[in-house]
């Protein structure tokens, strides 16, 4: 497929330039700056609490019948990202003869003021699991640009990518269907005369990426009841929901009621940017539940001064609006 054509400026031409990327590979394939290796493997697993053997302990991946260790499925994308410096300097430009690329893309979209971007959903099919020394490479193509769209975060187009991730000899290990939204952000308005100024309805709450394997949650919490999976094989509990038990591989699960007890794991302040649907100041914090797992939420009823890693907590509930409860948590009475 030829490459679109940017030698023009005019208005007219602007969608079918727009359409011309369709089917173009904007990231040609390029391993990752390192192999498959433990180390990473190592900060992953600790940073998000995933305590399966199989990805750290040698012997017990064999146990489960494979080789040796492997890497967290959740990974691929990990291993081919380009780095912090290389991702300041901006899109990286395609090698000359290749044809337009993302930098290009991203030019045209700027172009159309969709100067915005939000990620919206991502989903992952996975050929083979990972092994170290593997070295990964990703190539991106452009699966369709949206119409213009009228969202809450402005007028913008969604771009659909599938990245396609290979080892070293060209096997296809796993691709992921990405989607962005590309928006221009919404022109502020003029302040109104102090006399016939009315107050602003407040911002809605943002949506959360609600799929098939989380649907479940948001409905539980819509009645006020905060659940954890669990395994249905093992009965080992995980959040955040998953389709799979990183303990036993089951894909069998039901659900416990959590007691809304637990404890600060971490937490911070949000100053910057803000956005008008929260209260500020804004505490964002881990919360480990009295059952074991942990969760993000926000704290509420406290002051960023009071709060202390290891502060007990209790369950509340923020009702955003008729269609999301959220689970918030406040400090448990009797505990100062």
């Amino acid at each position: 497929m030829s490459g679109p054509n940017h030698g023009s400026n005019h208005s007219g031409d602007y969608e079918e330039r727009l359409a011309a990327f369709v089917g173009v590979e904007v990231v040609p394939p390029k391993p990752g700056q390192d192999p498959v290796n433990v180390p990473m493997i190592r900060h992953w697993v600790e940073a998000m609490g995933d305590q399966n053997p199989i990805y750290l302990d040698a012997e017990a991946a064999r146990a489960t019948g494979r080789d040796g260790i492997v890497a967290p499925a959740s990974m691929v994308q990990a291993w081919t990202m380009r780095g912090y410096a290389a991702t300041a300097a901006g899109p990286a430009p395609v090698n000359p003869g290749r044809g337009p690329g993302m930098a290009e893309l991203i030019a045209l979209l700027d172009e159309g003021g969709y100067t915005s971007v939000v990620a919206t959903d991502s989903e992952f099919e996975f050929h083979r699991e990972l092994v170290v020394g593997d070295h990964v490479s990703a190539r991106e193509v452009v699966e369709s640009i949206s119409p213009e769209k009228t969202t809450a975060l402005g007028v913008g187009r969604f771009v659909t990518t599938m990245r396609t991730y290979t080892d070293a000899g060209g096997e296809v290990v796993a691709v992921q269907r990405w989607r962005t939204l590309r928006f221009r952000p919404k022109p502020k308005t003029e302040p109104q005369p102090e006399a016939a100024q009315e107050p602003e309805p407040k911002a809605p709450r943002p949506r959360p990426a609600i799929n098939r394997d989380n649907e479940f949650w948001f409905a539980a919490a819509r009645d006020h009841r905060l659940v954890i999976q669990r395994c249905a094989s093992c009965q080992v509990l995980r959040h955040p929901p998953g389709p799979c038990c990183a303990h036993c591989g089951s894909f069998d699960w039901d659900t416990v009621e959590a007691s809304g007890r637990g404890h600060v794991y971490s937490f911070v302040v949000n100053h910057h940017p803000r956005h008008p649907a929260f209260e500020y100041p804004l505490i964002v914090a881990v919360v480990e539940l009295a059952e074991g797992t942990r969760l993000i939420t926000n704290l509420v009823g406290v002051t960023p001064e009071e709060v202390e890693i290891g502060m007990p907590v209790v369950l509340d509930w923020l009702d955003a609006d008729p269609d999301l409860s959220l689970p918030v948590f406040r400090l448990r009475e009797g505990s100062n």
